[in-house]
């Protein structure tokens, strides 16, 4: 009986303490602070986070780079660029690619000061030069081919290394396998070919000039061309002197062998022939 009437008592006056002038009055203080920190704190984050701000994503896609700044201006929108993609058909600087879409394309908007990612086109990319001296002209090609190099191949004569990269050169230089050179460039590759002792047919060059015989040998597969005029001290004694002789001797169906030499014996005054 005692501990019901113990019970009795305190919610006697609990009940009177609650119903009390001063715990209404603090209590209603507390609600009306916890209502106005929510509506500040409301307030505050909507104008951190720009809430209700929809701004419309642009297609960029194709655009160049240095117009980004000034497009995207009037959006209030900021871009980045990621990093660049080798595409050698497009204008260096063109946008390939961007994050996040389009609105057009995905009825995503986003808020001002967004920061748009994106990927241009390069149209220059470095590629190691591989090693090609002497491997087969063939092996060559393929390896070039499929880093995007161009090449050229010249041919030298060459007993022990017919068929096979004997210099690899680049910008008429030879160029260290390993160095880093823009995809696209050309190579030049000079093969070795057993080309002696083919038999060609002996030019006449009697009666041109010394450089109207030095182009004719020229045009000949790896022939040497020896002039020897003893009337020529200057430059232009040279001009004017004309084949007065030739070794090997010229006569009708006269052959001569690849990879030898042919020497003249120019003179001056001597007579053009008809």
């Amino acid at each position: 009986m005692k501990s019901e009437s113990k019970i009795a008592v305190l919610f006697k006056k609990s009940k009177s303490f609650i119903w009390s002038r001063a715990f209404l009055v603090n209590f209603s203080a507390l609600i009306i602070f916890y209502i106005l920190l929510y509506f500040i704190l409301q307030g505050c984050l909507e104008s951190r986070t720009n809430h209700g701000d929809k701004v419309e994503v642009p297609n960029l896609i194709g655009k160049n780079q240095n117009t980004l700044k000034s497009f995207l201006a009037s959006s209030d929108l900021e871009f980045e660029v990621l990093d660049s993609i080798y595409e050698p058909t497009k204008i260096e600087g063109t946008i390939l690619e961007q994050d996040p879409s389009p609105t057009s394309e995905t009825d995503v908007f986003v808020k001002k000061g967004r920061t748009i990612k994106v990927r241009v086109s390069k149209r220059t990319q470095l590629v190691e030069m591989p090693k090609l001296v002497d491997k087969s002209q063939r092996f060559a090609e393929n390896i070039l081919r499929n880093r995007k190099f161009r090449y050229r191949i010249e041919y030298k004569p060459s007993r022990e290394a017919h068929g096979a990269v004997l210099e690899q050169l680049y910008r008429g230089k030879a160029i260290a396998p390993g160095k880093k050179i823009p995809i696209g460039s050309t190579i030049k590759l000079i093969v070795g070919r057993n080309e002696e002792g083919i038999p060609l047919e002996l030019p006449n060059l009697y009666g041109l000039t010394m450089e109207e015989a030095r182009d004719r040998v020229n045009g000949m597969l790896n022939m040497e061309f020896l002039p020897i005029c003893p009337d020529c001290s200057t430059k232009s004694d040279s001009l004017l002197a004309r084949v007065q002789s030739q070794s090997p001797e010229y006569f009708d169906g006269a052959m001569v062998a690849s990879g030898g030499s042919i020497t003249v014996f120019c003179t001056i005054g001597l007579d053009e022939p008809e």
